[in-house]
């Protein structure tokens, strides 16, 4: 069963009967608001990118994006980079072995940027949602509401908790078309 998180919401990622996740998938997606002309609507493209910071006592120790799909220790991948937004369901995802992580991290903070400097303004159905790998099963969504002239939002993080792991939903606006870009709004999460 799928929570609908709310800005600043946190679940626990513990399975009914206490079981532990091992294999998270960290979806997002979005569309481009359709621009109407004199000859009816048009389909756009809009390129943001999903990012991935693992922080150790908050210190960034890896970051999974576009450029480099797979964490050193190959416990996180990005799926690859879309550069439309077409299609429905999860326009970019990153998996995360949770079992494989090593113990120095202590969260993990996903974000997406438009690398070509567009604004959310230009952006709708924007979400999140954590996924259960082994089963196919969402456990919680976050849909972004309202635009905004920002280029980047800081999305959602995971973070250890006793043996375990929970979800924050952050929907936190920042500019930056590359998550270098908004380190220091990133950092601020960790």
């Amino acid at each position: 069963m799928s929570v609908s998180l709310q800005k600043g919401q946190r679940i626990s990622l513990e399975k009914p009967g206490g079981q532990q996740l091992s294999m998270v998938r960290m979806g997002l997606g979005w569309d481009a608001v359709k621009k109407r002309g004199f000859f009816g609507s048009r389909e756009r493209e809009i390129d943001l990118d999903a990012s991935c910071l693992l922080f150790a006592d908050g210190r960034l120790a890896d970051v999974i994006y576009f450029g480099k799909l797979t964490s050193d220790d190959g416990s996180v991948r990005h799926t690859g980079d879309n550069l439309t937004g077409a299609g429905d369901g999860d326009d970019e995802s990153v998996i995360v072995d949770l079992s494989r992580l090593p113990v120095h991290v202590s969260s993990l903070v996903f974000t997406v940027s438009s690398f070509n400097g567009q604004t959310f303004n230009e952006v709708e159905n924007a979400f999140c949602r954590l996924v259960d790998e082994s089963t196919g099963a969402e456990m919680a969504r976050y849909t972004l509401t309202g635009g905004g002239a920002h280029t980047g939002m800081v999305m959602a993080k995971l973070y250890r908790h006793g043996n375990g792991w929970k979800m924050n939903a952050i929907g936190e606006p920042a500019q930056g078309r590359t998550f270098q870009d908004m380190l220091p709004a990133i950092a601020a999460h960790a």
